[in-house]
C-alpha cells in the first residue's frame, strides 16, 4: 500500500513513533535492545525487507528522523540518531526533526496523518505530536486524519475543529486512499445501485 502511495500520491511521507522506528531499522539503524526488542514484540521485523527496498527506490520522498526523544530515569533526552544504539527507550522525535517537518508541511496543499510521532500521552514525550498537529492544524493545507491514536491526540491538544476532516477509520482509512476496495463501501454501493 505504502508502495503505491509514494509512487502515485505522496509527495513526502514524514515517518515517526512506531513508524519512524521501523524505517530506521530497514536503513539499518541499531536502535538498541529495548527498542529493536519492542519492534520484534510487535511482529514488524518481518517489514523491514519491504521498507528498505522503498527506501532504496524513494530516498528523497521518504523522511525519517534526525534525532529521536528517550526516556532516562523519567526525564526526556534527545540524542541525534548517530548516538544510536540506546538502551533507553524511545518515546517521541527529537527538536531538529521536527523543524525539518514542519518545512515540508508548510509547503504542502494536502496532508494525511495517521498516527502519533511519539507517546504523547507522557506530558515529557508530548512534543513531537503536538507540534507537527499543530503546524497541520494551522496550515492552508486540506488536511485529513484517521485512526483512533490520530483523534485521542487532536481531541487532547484541542485541534479538532481546526484539522479539515476527521476520519474514526484508521487503517481502512489508509487502504481505502491506496484504492483497496472496502467491503462496508462495496455493500453501500450495491446497496445505492438497486435503488436507482
Amino acid at each position: 500500500m505504502l508502495d503505491r502511495s509514494i509512487k502515485e500520491i505522496a509527495d513526502y511521507v514524514l515517518t515517526g513513533g512506531v513508524v519512524g522506528q521501523v524505517f530506521l531499522a530497514a536503513k539499518g539503524v541499531d536502535l538498541g535492545k529495548p527498542n529493536m526488542d519492542y519492534l520484534e514484540k510487535k511482529e514488524l521485523m518481518s517489514l523491514l525487507p519491504g521498507i528498505k527496498a522503498l527506501i532504496q527506490e524513494y530516498p528523497d520522498k521518504i523522511k525519517t528522523p534526525q534525532d529521536l526523544a528517550v526516556e532516562v530515569h523519567g526525564k526526556r533526552k534527545e540524542i541525534s540518531v548517530n548516538e544510536l544504539p540506546t538502551e533507553y527507550p524511545i518515546y517521541d522525535i527529537g527538536t531538529k526533526t521536527v523543524d525539518d517537518y514542519v518545512k515540508t508541511i508548510r509547503k504542502a496543499k494536502s496532508i494525511v496523518i495517521s498516527g502519533p510521532m511519539g507517546v504523547y500521552e507522557k506530558k515529557e514525550f508530548s512534543f513531537g505530536t503536538k507540534r507537527i498537529l499543530e503546524e497541520i492544524a494551522n496550515s492552508k493545507a486540506f488536511s485529513l486524519a484517521g485512526g483512533g491514536h490520530t483523534i485521542s491526540a487532536i481531541e487532547e491538544f484541542g485541534l479538532t475543529k481546526k484539522i479539515s476532516y476527521v476520519s474514526t477509520a484508521g487503517g481502512a482509512l489508509i487502504e481505502f486512499l491506496m484504492g483497496k476496495k472496502l467491503p462496508g463501501v462495496v455493500a453501500l454501493e450495491k446497496a445505492a445501485a438497486k435503488t436507482t
